[in-house]
């Protein structure tokens, strides 16, 4: 029996989600977008989860759609029949309709482009190996971006450097995407994972109501007026200071010892 296309797992407070279709380079099957998205479910409800990694098998993350399985059509089975109950299943699962609640952190090797370039777009951190590769390809095959390309990367990076990208549909190294944002940072090849566990296990240490407050205001005011911005953020920062956490870390700080948030 195959595995699963994909591979859920608890690291404490930490999820992580792998791509699992290695021979495919974790080319996007139906089995794999109905997962991801009763992943982000999982991660967005579970209040014991405090931060997501996601990642490729097989040193790569995704190269996107399947175009061979596109071309010869879908089999009817238990997770095409759960696109035809959900609509808008296909693009929740790749993060255009919907974001958990949790800090998302990607960890890159090899290939990220089309489809694995565009669910990047929606993660808060970015960590690469160093010969990771970047793109999103689809007018090559005369196809449009529709996981939110033409919308979001220029909003990312400099407009023109998604023009380029969109409109030729060339790769971008690891060392490129970094110098223009796209990520944030590069190690060498095989230590992406590592980087990010490092880098979630610092967020989980956090007060998890804190940490979703801050996220939750940064998504909602990044394209809001700064004004408007601003009244938002004490909407959503202030109830913070009235919970039991907001006693507990600067008591834990007086007491010299590290903090015990609940989440509450």
């Amino acid at each position: 029996m195959s595995e699963p296309h994909l591979l859920f797992e608890r690291d404490g407070h930490v999820a992580i989600v792998t791509l699992n279709r290695p021979e495919k380079k974790n080319a996007l099957s139906s089995e794999m977008l109905v997962r991801m998205y009763d992943a982000w479910v999982e991660i967005d409800r579970d209040p014991g989860i405090r931060a997501a990694i996601v990642t490729g098998a097989g040193g790569n993350f995704c190269s996107g759609a399947d175009l061979k399985a596109m071309a010869a059509g879908h089999p009817e089975d238990e997770y095409t029949k759960r696109f035809a109950q959900d609509g808008d299943l296909h693009w929740k699962a790749l993060l255009r309709h919907f974001v958990p609640g949790k800090p998302m952190i990607a960890a890159v090797e090899g290939y990220a482009v089309a489809g694995g370039t565009e669910i990047l777009q929606a993660f808060d951190i970015r960590v690469a190996g160093e010969s990771a590769q970047f793109g999103v390809a689809e007018v090559r095959r005369g196809l449009f971006p529709l996981g939110g390309s033409t919308v979001r990367l220029s909003r990312q990076i400099p407009y023109t450097v998604a023009a380029e990208l969109l409109l030729t549909g060339r790769f971008m190294s690891a060392e490129e995407a970094l110098r223009v944002g796209l990520i944030g940072h590069v190690v060498p090849d095989g230590n992406a994972l590592d980087k990010a566990r490092e880098i979630a296990a610092q967020i989980a240490e956090n007060g998890p109501l804190a940490v979703q407050a801050v996220l939750k205001s940064m998504r909602a005011t990044r394209e809001m007026p700064e004004k408007v911005g601003l009244a938002y953020e004490l909407e959503i920062g202030s109830p913070i200071f009235q919970t039991e956490d907001a006693i507990e870390g600067p008591t834990a700080f007086a007491e010299k010892r590290k903090p015990q948030f609940k989440g509450r």
